[in-house]
């Protein structure tokens, strides 16, 4: 009797221990899984972003690159992507920096349009320091 008392207490930390690990490995998985969705979301996002202050600040863009409507709608494609998997820091940033970007206008040499660019520029900085501390944290 003592023996098959043994052997179910065994067997049943055995269980238990097998549940756990396959509850962790999902866990971890979940957590990778969002890590990488966060970082996809935010390279889309950046590399819209920029092209799109290089584009209405009229800068050079190839003849075969995409029109501002286009660059506008990866942008917000990438935009709702971070409101889904990012935190309120995240997202305020990326509704900041996107506001700020359709009021970019072409310099034309002036330093107050050049001061703009750099505003949105450091904005974009702040913005992706914000999302790697997200990731890294992740």
């Amino acid at each position: 009797m003592e023996n098959v008392l043994t052997v179910a207490i065994g067997a049943g930390l055995g269980l238990i221990g097998a549940v756990f690990g396959a509850w962790f490995t999902a866990r971890r998985q979940d957590r990778m899984w969002l890590r990488e969705q966060k970082l996809k979301a935010g390279v889309a996002f950046n590399t819209a972003v920029t092209q799109l202050i290089d584009y209405l600040r009229d800068a050079q863009l190839s003849d075969d690159g995409p029109g501002a409507n286009e660059l506008a709608g990866r942008m917000q494609e990438a935009r709702s992507a971070l409101f889904l998997l990012c935190d309120d820091d995240t997202v305020d940033l990326a509704n900041a920096l996107a506001r700020r970007v359709w009021k970019a206008r072409p310099s034309e040499g002036r330093d107050d349009r050049r001061a703009e660019h750099h505003e949105t520029l450091a904005l974009l900085r702040r913005f992706t320091q914000q999302l790697r501390q997200e990731i890294a944290s992740s």
